[in-house]
C-alpha cells in the first residue's frame, strides 16, 4: 500500500501547482494520469477490489477537463482574430467622409450636409424639415437628382435660425403630372469618428452625432 500513498501524493503535488494545465503539457499529465490508475489497480485489495466504473467516470472526468482547456484556447484564438478584423474595419472606415440615410438629424448650428438617391420615376422632389412639435419649419425643391445639398437653419418666413436639437427631414416625390409618388429620406453627409461592435454589427459614430451600422453607411468622395 505503500506505492500507492506515494503515488497518489505525487498526483496530489502535480494538481494542486498555481499553474494551470496548458495544451503543452497536457499529454504528461494525462500520461501520469494513468500511472496512477495502474498503480491503484495493482495494489488494490484482492478481497475488496475497487469498482471499474470508478475508473472510467476519472477518466471521462480527464478527458472532459482536457477537452474544455483545448476549447478555451481556441476561443482565445478566435477572439484574438476578431479584435485583429475590428481594428482592420476600423482602420478602413475612421475618418472617411460617409453618407448615412436618416430621417431624424441633429442640428447643432452646423450646416446640415445631404444628398438624396432620388428615382428616375420622379420629376420633382420636395424637401421639408420639421421641427420636434412636427411643424414644416423649412421647404426646398430640389432640382437636381445627382446634387449635393445643405440646410444652415435657416427657417422659411423668419430671420431667425433653427434652435439646436433633432430635426426631420423628409421628401416627397411627384411625376410629372403631379401625381404623388411617396416620401424617402435624405442621405446626411458626415464624417466616421469613432468605429465600435454592438451585437456581432459593426457601427460607426459620426462627427454629426448619427451612428449607423456599416450596411447603412456610403463612402462619399
Amino acid at each position: 500500500m505503500t506505492e500507492v500513498a506515494s503515488t497518489t501524493n505525487t498526483a496530489n503535488t502535480t494538481g494542486n501547482g498555481n499553474a494551470p494545465a496548458t495544451p503543452q503539457n497536457f499529454g504528461q499529465e494525462f500520461t501520469s494520469f494513468i500511472q496512477l490508475l495502474t498503480a491503484q489497480v495493482r495494489n488494490q485489495d484482492p478481497l475488496s477490489p475497487m469498482d471499474s466504473t470508478q475508473f472510467v467516470e476519472q477518466l471521462a472526468t480527464f478527458s472532459t477537463l482536457e477537452q474544455q482547456v483545448r476549447s478555451n484556447d481556441s476561443l482565445e484564438s478566435i477572439a484574438a482574430m476578431i479584435g485583429d478584423l475590428h481594428a482592420i474595419i476600423a482602420s478602413d472606415w475612421l475618418g472617411q467622409k460617409i453618407s448615412v440615410e436618416s430621417s431624424w438629424v441633429p442640428y447643432g448650428g452646423s450646416e446640415v450636409e445631404f444628398t438624396a438617391d432620388i428615382p428616375d420615376a420622379a420629376d420633382r422632389a420636395v424637401l421639408s424639415v420639421r421641427n420636434a412639435d412636427g411643424d414644416v419649419v423649412h421647404t426646398r425643391t430640389l432640382k437636381s437628382k445627382d446634387a449635393t445639398y445643405s440646410w444652415d437653419g435657416d427657417l422659411d418666413g423668419t430671420r431667425e435660425d433653427a434652435a439646436d436639437g433633432i430635426y426631420q427631414f423628409s421628401i416627397d416625390l411627384f411625376d410629372e403630372d403631379g401625381g404623388y409618388l411617396g416620401t424617402m429620406a435624405p442621405r446626411i453627409i458626415t464624417t466616421v469618428t469613432d468605429v465600435s461592435t454592438e451585437g456581432g454589427e459593426t457601427v460607426l459614430g459620426t462627427d454629426s452625432h448619427l451612428t449607423t451600422d456599416v450596411g447603412n453607411a456610403r463612402k462619399e468622395d
